[in-house]
């Protein structure tokens, strides 16, 4: 069988895409290796997504994105897919458990969260340091977290945090944030937020769960060493410094800048028939609301190519 689209991944871009093309009576199929969402799933509220005024959280918004593009026929498989062939009318998806063939495929993988790259990290990840406050915030319950970042994400996360935590401290490598000043202005006047500027951690440390960090001030090269409160035995590290495009399969393929997909406005590639949306495609925007709108455009340019090519 020949699907019309493959779409990979099924974050808000995936979905939307999976949404229009089934819609438009396309013989569609989206591949997920993890749970539906992408990012957004793990965001607790989304507050910036128009017409989101009932407090709608990222894993409900998902849940709606999925039922709809199901209920109009978009079928979706649990696979990850481990090579493409792109050339070629039909083009090949190969995944672990099954391989696809279809007339066009739409790539929507996605970003992954960026690590400090700090010793220790990946030993103590899911044992004290987390790059998710809605998976992971509930474990923190009176405990102190720090939140490493300065942009949207981590101020909002700082101030999610603080539900859970006694006290939240962002360290940031400069002195002053990046987040929206309407955000920053939220933090500031949080009482449970303090800041640490000019500062990075060096080393995480700790027997099986996470017990105290090094933090060196980037002006003065002096180092600290925090160690948890002795009642408490540990504490939380909140890692939002960006993310990284999830393109590797696609390298040397498709045209790219700094591992992000180039496409034209039409969410076309280089590659005819071949489209990328979302997160993973050099934009100056990462959102859920332009997400959605690269998947909607990449699946009426799919339809349009096919209603030319076949």
């Amino acid at each position: 069988m020949v699907y019309d689209v493959v779409i990979i991944g099924a974050g808000p871009a995936g979905l939307s895409a999976g949404l229009y093309a089934a819609r438009a009576r396309l013989k569609t199929l989206i591949v997920e290796k993890e749970a539906a969402g992408g990012q957004i799933a793990t965001t607790d509220e989304v507050a910036n997504y128009p017409g989101s005024i009932e407090h709608a959280t990222g894993p409900s918004l998902v849940a709606r994105m999925v039922q709809q593009a199901e209920e109009f026929g978009a079928e979706k498989v649990s696979d990850t897919v481990v090579s493409v062939d792109l050339e070629g009318d039909i083009k090949t998806v190969k995944c672990e458990k099954n391989e696809y063939k279809t007339k066009t495929i739409i790539i929507a993988t996605g970003a992954v969260p960026k690590h400090i790259g700090c010793p220790g990290e990946k030993e103590l990840t899911g044992r004290g340091i987390s790059y998710c406050a809605t998976c992971d915030g509930a474990f923190f319950e009176d405990l102190e977290v720090f939140v490493v970042g300065g942009g949207d994400s981590a101020v909002e996360e700082a101030m999610y945090l603080t539900k859970f935590a006694r006290k939240v401290t962002i360290v940031h490598r400069r002195d002053a944030l990046r987040a929206a000043k309407s955000i920053q202005e939220k933090a500031f006047k949080n009482e449970k937020i303090a800041f640490m500027w000019d500062s990075v951690i060096t080393e995480v440390k700790g027997d099986g769960i996470l017990q105290s960090m090094v933090v060196k001030n980037v002006k003065t090269g002096e180092e600290t060493e925090y160690f948890a409160d002795e009642d408490d035995g540990t504490f939380g590290i909140f890692v939002f410094v960006g993310y990284d495009p999830a393109t590797k399969l696609f390298e040397g393929m498709v045209d790219m800048e700094n591992g992000y997909i180039k496409t034209d406005d039409n969410m076309k590639t280089n590659i005819p028939g071949v489209f990328a949306a979302g997160d993973n495609r050099v934009k100056p925007l990462r959102q859920v609301v332009t997400a959605t709108a690269d998947g909607a455009i990449a699946a009426t340019q799919a339809e349009k190519y096919i209603e030319e090519h076949f």
